[in-house]
């Protein structure tokens, strides 16, 4: 993970470790009217990079938008995927990155079954616009399925977590107030998550009152 006010600086010699083509996946427009998206194609410019564009992937990313997403990637067979947003837009990048390369029904294997990946699974790299959910880190994705009525998320291992994290918390100050809002309350539920599920660990990861939980 890069971190601090100059990370973006580290994206060129990241993206020198893929190959030429690259799933650039963002969403709804703001990284383009804060520069962000102008710095990134720059980067990837000088990087000599190919570059196939997901534009619009929304909070709560749909099955319908992984499928669009599963098919660039496989198309035009690319080296590397770079998310450019919060965590909706990595969770689906994650997503893209397991079920490109499967022939079948991605939702009823990786979402319905909880299914591992046993094929090939393309890198993800971000750049992080919005903190809450942690995903720029983990191996965890989330999609919905509108028809089903369902959202599911699905942990990963090891090999499906981001290959490097570009975290600049001045990039978080281009996001709405309400989003911003909306951040603070996601991170503090992920981490009661934590603090109150007994699937994983027996210890508390953080040192309050069960009730301050879930007052």
């Amino acid at each position: 993970m890069h971190f601090g006010p100059d990370s973006l600086d580290q994206l060129p010699g990241e993206l020198a470790g893929y190959g030429p083509k690259v799933l650039l996946a963002y969403g709804g427009g703001s990284i383009k009217r804060s520069g962000l998206y102008s710095k990134v194609m720059s980067a990837l410019d000088a990087a000599g990079k190919t570059v196939f564009e997901v534009p619009g992937v929304m909070s709560n990313p749909t099955v319908q938008k992984l499928d669009e997403g599963r098919k660039v990637a496989r198309d035009n067979d690319v080296d590397l995927i770079l998310a450019v947003g919060g965590g909706s837009v990595i969770d689906y990048s994650k997503a893209v990155s397991v079920s490109a390369w499967y022939d079948g029904d991605a939702w009823e294997k990786f979402f319905l079954r909880m299914e591992e990946p046993d094929g090939r699974i393309i890198p993800v790299g971000d750049v992080l616009t919005m903190s809450g959910t942690g995903s720029e880190m983990n191996a965890g994705s989330v999609i919905t399925n509108h028809e089903q009525g369902l959202k599911i998320g699905h942990v990963f291992g090891p090999e499906v977590m981001p290959r490097f994290a570009i975290v600049n918390p001045e990039l978080t100050f281009t996001v709405p107030d309400y989003q911003m809002r909306a951040g603070i309350y996601d991170a503090f539920n992920h981490i009661c998550e934590q603090y109150t599920s007994p699937a994983r660990t027996t210890t508390p990861l953080i040192a309050w009152p069960r009730a301050s939980c879930t007052a």
